[in-house]
């Protein structure tokens, strides 16, 4: 029989040599490829566009930025007084900006529905005591054998249900804003109030008050805000050309100040207006320095990410097709290129992308290179 060894291999080089060229053609695992694209233009063609070109600059791999932000208190530490029934405010007992402690009287309500709530409680604790006395008498009576069982049972479905509605009107007297000592004396002294002490759920600071001793106010009306202002959160504008460069666990300082802290979430919308997104900061350094409502300029440190950092005037880089480009020299005329910007100024503006240093960039005269980059990428 002859041998298949010499029809094998072409096969097995024709497998080799395509293996090869995909192993070739594309990019390692991790590095994704830059989607480059040639834009040719002659000698000529780059005067008649008035196109400068200028060497970029290396940076160190970490840099700063200043992004706009409001400060603002994390919800998780704010905290709406608001009326728990309706009535006449008597009396407000404290002020915007003052500190107050957990369980500090902060206003006195008059109001008829605390009354009525009493009132019930009471009804109810009186039906409780009839029940439970009832029960006692005729578990005593079916002991000796003077009832029959059907009448224990009845009798303990009775005060099953006054014991639940008991502990249905005391919950509607907490709801009305009545503290446990204050039910327990109702309970005992069996002597209703007309008003109410309205306290501090939290320590904290009064942000707001809403309402003046005298109004008349309804069921859930908010009185005051009373918020813990450590630590506080900074929501900073991010533009999507630099949305790339800020992750969580980036630090941000207040200039100025003392307050400094680390981005905690990054947004996931974009603001239709000014294109950009929310990075929130919480700063707990030197919170104390900050206000809420406060407009502030943070800046954030630039992590380093691995791609070397450059330097170019600010009108080297254009958005198209909502990227970042800019345009660099090569035999055929420019390379678009793109590129993360990390720092913006009015003059000047640091990129992340892989140059090389003799590489010219496009400086001047780009918007025959913009043009030809929409009719090739389209966007």
């Amino acid at each position: 029989m002859p041998s298949l060894n010499g029809a094998q291999h072409p096969a097995r080089a024709l497998i080799c040599l395509l293996a090869f060229l995909a192993a070739t053609a594309l990019p390692a695992r991790g590095e994704p490829a830059q989607a480059e694209i040639v834009i040719r233009l002659d000698e000529r063609q780059q005067r008649a566009a008035g196109i400068d070109v200028v060497r970029a600059q290396a940076e160190a791999g970490t840099t700063q930025t200043s992004l706009p932000g409001t400060v603002s208190v994390p919800p998780r530490q704010l905290r709406v007084v608001a009326a728990p029934a309706a009535g006449l405010l008597e009396a407000v007992l404290v002020a915007p900006n003052e500190p107050v402690q957990e369980g500090q009287a902060i206003a006195r309500l008059r109001s008829t529905e605390l009354l009525e709530a009493q009132r019930l409680y009471l009804q109810a604790l009186s039906a409780e005591q009839l029940a439970a006395e009832r029960l006692r008498r005729d578990e005593q009576l079916f002991r000796e054998r003077i009832i029959a069982e059907r009448r224990l049972i009845t009798t303990r479905a009775d005060h099953e249900f006054a014991r639940t509605t008991l502990q249905e009107r005391e919950q509607f007297l907490v709801l009305v804003g009545m503290s446990e000592a204050a039910i327990a004396e109702l309970k005992a002294q069996r002597r209703m109030v007309p008003a109410l002490t309205i306290t501090a759920p939290v320590e904290g600071v009064v942000l707001e008050t809403s309402v003046s001793a005298g109004e008349r106010v309804a069921p859930a009306t908010p009185l005051f805000s009373i918020a813990q202002l450590k630590p506080l959160w900074v929501t900073l504008q991010v533009p999507l050309s630099q949305a790339v460069a800020v992750e969580t666990g980036t630090r941000v300082g207040v200039p100025g100040t003392e307050a400094q802290g680390e981005v905690i979430r990054l947004g996931r919308s974009v603001d239709a207006v000014t294109q950009s997104i929310a990075a929130v900061v919480e700063v707990e350094d030197g919170a104390e320095a900050l206000r809420p409502g406060q407009v502030v300029t943070a800046t954030v440190a630039l992590r380093p990410n691995g791609t070397p950092q450059w330097r170019l005037p600010a009108g080297s880089v254009v958005r198209h097709g909502g990227r970042s480009w800019v345009f660099v020299r090569s035999p055929e005329g420019f390379r678009a290129k793109p590129v993360t910007v990390v720092a913006e100024s009015g003059n000047a503006v640091s990129i992340r992308a892989h140059l090389a240093p003799e590489d010219l960039v496009a400086s001047r005269g780009i918007l025959a290179l913009l043009a030809e980059l929409s009719n090739i990428y389209g966007g």
